[in-house]
């Protein structure tokens, strides 16, 4: 089963406090692409660390300094923390089938928050609850 990039964008921990119709509206400023199985979508290190992808079919690998830490399938994403800050890639994903996409630019987000104050708010929320329960498994 395909999911629509809608149903991808509910799953994902940073968009979660979002409701249907805002998950709805973002999901339009998602643009489809597919990369062929052992394509690099990725690369660890790499300073232009723009994009959001969320897994709308097939399954992909992260890997960190060369070793698997995980396997990615549909609703899974990866570079979240690009939506927010511009970053050095801390893993390299690569597709293991082909796999099918949608992507996002830190751009496009900052113009959806910043044009909905309570979305921009509801995000400060879930990053707070993302941190303390980050912080809780380290102590």
């Amino acid at each position: 089963m395909t999911l629509t990039a809608t149903d991808a964008l509910a799953n994902v921990p940073l968009l979660a406090s979002l409701d249907r119709p805002h998950l709805e509206k973002l999901a339009r400023d998602f643009t489809a692409r597919t990369f062929d199985a052992g394509s690099v979508v990725v690369r660890q290190g790499d300073d232009h660390g723009i994009g959001f992808f969320v897994i709308g079919e097939g399954t992909a690998t992260v890997t960190v300094d060369g070793h698997t830490v995980s396997t990615l399938g549909p609703g899974d994403s990866f570079g979240s923390i690009a939506l927010i800050s511009d970053r050095v890639r801390t893993a390299t994903v690569t597709a293991e089938t082909e796999l099918r996409t949608w992507v996002m630019t830190l751009w496009d987000f900052r113009a959806f928050v910043q044009g909905d104050p309570n979305v921009a708010w509801s995000l400060l929320q879930q990053l707070a609850g993302m941190l303390r329960r980050q912080e809780s498994v380290h102590h």
